[in-house]
């Protein structure tokens, strides 16, 4: 007892031979149809779309040829097998080139060369629609891709017009200093940020924020930065009897720690926030684990400023320290995320922070000159967002 494996058709005039095929493949295993003539044979084939056709070319009505071009219109993906006489060789020629699986010639002595040939035709033919399937699917998921691509698309467009909507003007004045920003991202968002506003009439506070990871979650980030600092400044303002007052760069930092540990993101920043008070030309700093630290640029030298700090959003139980700095009548100090330590020279972190304030001295401590020692207008793509942070005052 054979398992049926797949339905065929045998068209053939010939009663004799007709009933032997079918008796032998009916024995191999398969369901085998018949049809005396093309016309009837064509009739079967529709109704009962088989899965393989066997035809005789030399003794079918309507004519073989045209019996076979009629099969392969209706059904493409069907293949038949086309058995011809030796005297009309030319026929089976023709027959495989309008696409016939395959020809054998009468006499079939030997009826295991039919069987191979129909279960050869059969898995080229189960072949092609796996194919065609597999086309088919690659087709619809590149079609579900690239619509989830122009979907990510419109949202990156859309976030990173937030994110740059958000960043302050550059460069900025405010009575005699100079706020100038650039931010180089790796990624079509970035994880670093830079701020600066008015506290009120005599204080100008900044900040400088590299957000672990890359990319939309840590660009998220940014945007809440901006939020906290902006409703610290707001509540600043409205209750001057709170703790807040003063907006101590410190209570900053542990302000925001809070707030992201609360937020349980899974991210964390390291940052550099301060407020400079016009009146007695002091900077007041904190940092929040940043590396690397400000450079400070005054009178032709450059050095680190000192500090340091746990990361913000990390520890709850991370404290900050503020650190004091008379400004000079002229002056420039320049703050950088992380990611310009892949510009510096060295093999090591301590040679490459070496190399960081020969840098800013040779560029004057100026953005512009930033930009130029370190090719900025020449990158290509970055393993980390860049960001870059210089305020400034020229003197009289």
């Amino acid at each position: 007892m054979h398992t049926i494996s797949a339905k065929l058709l045998v068209i053939d005039d010939d009663d004799a031979v007709r009933t032997s095929l079918v008796a032998y493949l009916e024995d191999a295993g398969f369901c085998a149809l018949q049809a005396a003539n093309g016309s009837l044979g064509l009739q079967m084939f529709e109704l009962e779309q088989p899965d393989l056709v066997i035809c005789d070319l030399g003794t079918l009505q309507p004519e073989g040829l045209e019996l076979l071009g009629r099969i392969i219109e209706h059904g493409s993906d069907v293949p038949v097998i086309v058995i011809s006489a030796a005297g009309v060789m030319s026929d089976a020629v023709e027959a495989l080139r309008m696409g016939a699986a395959d020809f054998l010639v009468k006499p079939l002595d030997d009826l295991a060369m039919l069987e191979h040939s129909v279960r050869r035709a059969l898995d080229r033919a189960r072949l092609r629609q796996e194919n065609r399937r597999y086309r088919e699917r690659l087709e619809t998921t590149n079609r579900e891709l690239q619509a989830s691509l122009s979907l990510l698309q419109e949202d990156q467009n859309a976030g990173r017009h937030v994110q740059m909507n958000m960043l302050p003007e550059t460069p900025w004045w405010a009575d005699g200093f100079q706020f100038a920003h650039q931010i180089i991202p790796s990624l079509y968002l970035s994880g670093d940020f830079v701020d600066y506003f008015r506290v009120d009439d005599r204080r100008i506070a900044f900040y400088l924020a590299d957000v672990s990871g890359h990319g939309a979650s840590s660009a998220f980030v940014t945007v809440l930065l901006k939020f906290m600092t902006t409703r610290l400044l707001y509540e600043s303002r409205r209750h001057r009897s709170r703790p807040l007052p003063e907006f101590h760069p410190s209570d900053v930092l542990a302000h925001i720690n809070r707030g992201l540990i609360n937020c349980r993101l899974g991210k964390h920043v390291t940052m550099l926030g301060g407020v400079i008070d016009e009146a007695s030309g002091k900077l007041t700093y904190s940092i929040g684990g940043h590396l690397p630290l400000p450079v400070f640029y005054s009178d032709g030298q450059a050095r680190y400023l000192e500090g340091r700090g746990l990361p913000v959003g990390l520890f709850e139980e991370a404290t900050y320290e503020d650190h004091e700095l008379q400004l000079p009548e002229a002056f420039s100090l320049s703050l950088f995320s992380d990611g310009i330590l892949d510009l510096l020279p060295g093999d090591t972190l301590k040679q490459k922070e070496a190399a960081l304030p020969q840098l800013v001295a040779e560029a004057d401590g100026t953005l512009e000159g930033l930009r130029r020692v370190f090719g900025l207008a020449n990158l290509r793509e970055m393993p980390d967002d860049i960001a870059l942070l210089v305020l400034s005052r020229k003197g009289a």
